[in-house]
């Protein structure tokens, strides 16, 4: 596969690249890169965990990166995730695993990394001290986004280990590529900052759209407006509210339950979370969407780019409920993997569900 090729894998719906000409690099001089991407452990996986980031450790593997999935016990037991209990983290950490691999997130280019394998190491912690001492507690503090968290003033003196931790992680892994979603930024630009003043290889950046949840942004949004990232953060697809995301192992009645429920604002794509799964997954993953619609309402449609489906939705061509019965549709063949691999191990889910 040639350079171009490569970057063309690698680039695709990214939402931020820091720098395209370093990755390039990259490619051109190292025989095996390393990329990763860090998870926090608890609850299940929905579309954009699973999908959006995994098709993007997909892409990376295809490009030629050894692309590490990094298992966060120790960040998520800081973190508070699963009332701190470390058993039910590692095995909601084992559920990950399976998770990833049910949508096909396995093969020689992939690995599975446990924080808990970094910090048996006195050398990590000597990383990690270092960028702490490297950088200001302000600097540290502006960070605690990526943890979910504002600036809090009665918060655990832990929270300050997370942000030097996950800089060293990336150095201790030898990382050449930081991927996660723009709500991590902070992190990764800290990683680069500091990397100039310990001597470290600077790694470079990308960035996955964070999904926006099945109940949208609060407010219609004009056709070109970007929201801020506080508020993609605040409006991301979580988790923690079953409802207003899909998961990847949803029944199909389930994902058209919450599809009809979910808001799609008519002639809008920006904090449409309808649209949004139509660019980020559908056409990701094929080269055509087609629709499916009675006479009545014009007959059946095919789109062959998600730019020629964003210009006919924004003037009006197609209905929301049309859309969304399409949508449902797609997703339901899309996750039939990991359907049916859940559908024999549905004690993990009972697990995970009773944490």
């Amino acid at each position: 596969m040639s350079i171009e090729d490569k970057m063309k894998l690698v680039t695709k719906n990214a939402e931020e690249i820091i720098l395209k000409e370093e990755i390039q690099k990259t490619l051109t001089e190292k025989e095996k890169p390393r990329a990763y991407i860090g998870f926090e452990l608890s609850g299940f996986l929905h579309l954009g965990t699973g999908l959006v980031c995994g098709n993007k450790l997909l892409d990376l593997a295809k490009a030629g990166f050894e692309t590490v999935v990094f298992l966060a016990d120790w960040h998520s037991w800081i973190n508070n995730k699963l009332g701190a209990d470390m058993d039910k983290i590692r095995l909601a950490g084992e559920y990950f695993q399976k998770a990833f691999e049910s949508v096909g997130v396995k093969g020689p280019n992939i690995k599975y990394i446990w924080a808990s394998e970094l910090v048996e190491r006195s050398d990590y912690w000597a990383k990690v001290v270092r960028v702490a001492k490297a950088n200001s507690l302000a600097r540290i503090l502006r960070t605690m986004p990526i943890m979910g968290r504002k600036n809090e003033g009665d918060m655990e003196s832990a929270f300050l280990y997370y942000p030097a931790m996950q800089v060293a992680d990336i150095y201790d892994m030898e990382i050449d590529l930081a991927v996660g979603g723009m709500d991590q930024r902070k992190a990764h630009m800290l990683a680069r900052d500091t990397a100039e003043k310990l001597g470290y290889t600077k790694p470079s950046c990308l960035h996955t759209p964070l999904l926006t949840g099945l109940e949208g942004l609060e407010k219609k949004m004009d056709a070109e407006a970007v929201p801020d990232l506080s508020t993609q953060i605040d409006a991301k697809m979580s988790k923690s509210k079953p409802d207003t995301c899909i998961f990847i192992h949803d029944s199909e009645d389930d994902i058209f339950r919450k599809i009809k429920k979910a808001q799609c604002p008519p002639k809008q794509v920006v904090g449409n979370p309808i649209t949004e799964m139509v660019q980020y997954i559908i056409f990701d993953m094929y080269s055509t969407f087609k629709i499916e619609r009675t006479d009545k309402f014009g007959g059946d449609i095919t789109f062959n780019s998600y730019k020629s489906f964003e210009d006919a939705y924004i003037k009006g061509e197609l209905h929301p409920m049309d859309l969304k019965l399409a949508v449902s549709n797609s997703l339901g063949d899309i996750l039939k993997p990991s359907r049916n691999y859940f559908e024999k191990h549905l004690d993990i889910l009972e697990e995970i569900k009773n944490f």
